[in-house]
C-alpha cells in the first residue's frame, strides 16, 4: 500500500508533467495561426483548449488532481522546508516564492476541476479585472507593486538558476545529458517572460491603470512584432514544457513525512 506521503510524491510528479504540457501548448500555440486566442488567456486558455479535444473532461480531471499535488507539494516545501532551503534571506526568499507558486497552482486546479466538470463555460483571462478591482481598494497600487517586485525577484532567480545550472542539483544523474540544457534555455525563457509581467504590474500600479497588467500568455503575444525574438521565445517556453516534463521523471523528491514530523515537532517545544 502507498502510503500518504508517497501519493503526495506521486501527485507532485504529475503535477511537474501537467504544467509541462501547458507550457508545451502555450509556445506552441503561440507559433500557430490559429490559437492566438488561447494564448492570450494564459495557462486558463491551455486548459479551454485542452476540454475541446476528444476526451478533454477526463485529460484534465486528470490535470487537477496533478495541479493539486504539485500546489500541495509547494506548499509543504514553503512551511517546513521539505528542500532543505534553510531560514536565512536566501532560503526565506526562495520558500516565500513556493507558497506563492502554490496559490497561483492551486487556483490552476480549481479551474482545470471546473472546465472538467463543465460548471465554467469559458477560461477568460481575469488579470485586468483583478488589477482594477485591486485598484479601487486602499493599498491596491502597493500591493500590485509589490506582487510586481515579487514576480522580478522571481524573474531574477530563475535568470540566476538558469546561468549557474544550479537546478540540476534536484535533477537525478540517470536524466539525459541535454536536460542541462534544455532547462537553462527554458528557465531564461521563463524568465523573460516574468520579467515582462512584473514590470507590466509595476506599470499598473505605478500609472493606476488596469490595462497595463500582463498575463503570461499577453507577455508573450506582446512580442510578435519583434519578429525572430518572438520565435526564439515562444520555442523557449516549449523548452521549459519539455524541461518541467522531464523533471517530472528524474527530479529529486525528498520525503515530505519525514520534515512534517520534525517541524511539527520543533513547533510543539
Amino acid at each position: 500500500m502507498v502510503d500518504k506521503s508517497q501519493q503526495v510524491v506521486v501527485l507532485a510528479r504529475l503535477g511537474y508533467a501537467v504544467r509541462g504540457v501547458v507550457y508545451v501548448l502555450l509556445g506552441y500555440l503561440a507559433l500557430s495561426a490559429t490559437g492566438q486566442d488561447n494564448v492570450r488567456d494564459g495557462p486558463g486558455g491551455m486548459l479551454e483548449y485542452v476540454r475541446a479535444i476528444p476526451g478533454g473532461s477526463a485529460i484534465l480531471a486528470i490535470a487537477a488532481a496533478g495541479l493539486v499535488g504539485y500546489a500541495l507539494y509547494k506548499l509543504l516545501a514553503a512551511l517546513f522546508d521539505t528542500e532543505n532551503l534553510g531560514n536565512d534571506l536566501k532560503g526565506a526568499g526562495q520558500r516565500l516564492a513556493y507558497l506563492i507558486s502554490a496559490v497561483i497552482y492551486g487556483t490552476l486546479s480549481w479551474t482545470a476541476l471546473q472546465l472538467a466538470i463543465g460548471s465554467k463555460t469559458d477560461a477568460d483571462d481575469r488579470s485586468h479585472d483583478l488589477a482594477q478591482t485591486a485598484l479601487t481598494l486602499d493599498l491596491g497600487p502597493v500591493a500590485l507593486g509589490i506582487a510586481g517586485l515579487a514576480l522580478l525577484a522571481a524573474a531574477g532567480f530563475q535568470g540566476k538558476t538558469a546561468y549557474d545550472r544550479s537546478f540540476m542539483k534536484h535533477i537525478s544523474s540517470d536524466a539525459p545529458q541535454a536536460t542541462c540544457w534544455i532547462g537553462r534555455i527554458g528557465l531564461a525563457t521563463r524568465a523573460l517572460v516574468f520579467l515582462l509581467m512584473g514590470w507590466s504590474l509595476l506599470r499598473s500600479a505605478w500609472f493606476a491603470d488596469s490595462e497595463e497588467v500582463r498575463s503570461l500568455g499577453q507577455a508573450l503575444l506582446d512580442l510578435r512584432e519583434s519578429g525572430p525574438v518572438f520565435t526564439v521565445v515562444a520555442c523557449g517556453l516549449v523548452l521549459f514544457g519539455v524541461f518541467s516534463i522531464l523533471t517530472a521523471r528524474y527530479r529529486i523528491i525528498a520525503d515530505p513525512e519525514r520534515h512534517i514530523r520534525a517541524g511539527t515537532a520543533a513547533l510543539r517545544r
